[in-house]
């Protein structure tokens, strides 16, 4: 799953062990999560891995963590709020980009709703 939150952009997988591996390509990003969900992970640095820092944790925490970020949703405009917020601004563009893919997809002729509004 890939999350993008105001905190910082995380990859989350769960491994063959019932492990959460709470994946960011910036370690800034962990240590906002760490300190949202008010929990005390070490932060593991994996040279060479697609995201290079992570955090793994038990299910309970997972939930935890997923419940805090939740609970702290309070913006009507994700953009406008990354924008606001001093160690997430850098991704702004990517975002944008995402968003542009995202909606180029979703209007690319022979794309079908799966449901209904």
């Amino acid at each position: 799953m890939w999350l993008a939150t105001q905190y910082g952009f995380y990859s989350i997988v769960q491994k063959e062990n019932g492990q959460y591996h709470v994946r960011s390509r910036i370690q800034k990003d962990l240590e906002n999560l760490i300190a949202l969900a008010s929990q005390d992970h070490k932060i593991h640095r994996w040279e060479g891995a697609d995201y290079r820092y992570r955090i793994i944790v038990e299910q309970g925490d997972f939930v935890e963590i997923m419940g805090r970020l939740a609970l702290s949703l309070d913006y009507p405009n994700f953009k406008n709020q990354i924008a606001r917020t001093n160690d997430q601004r850098d991704k702004l563009h990517a975002f944008h980009e995402i968003w542009a893919i995202m909606a180029a997809f979703q209007n690319r002729p022979g794309t079908r709703d799966q449901g209904s509004d």
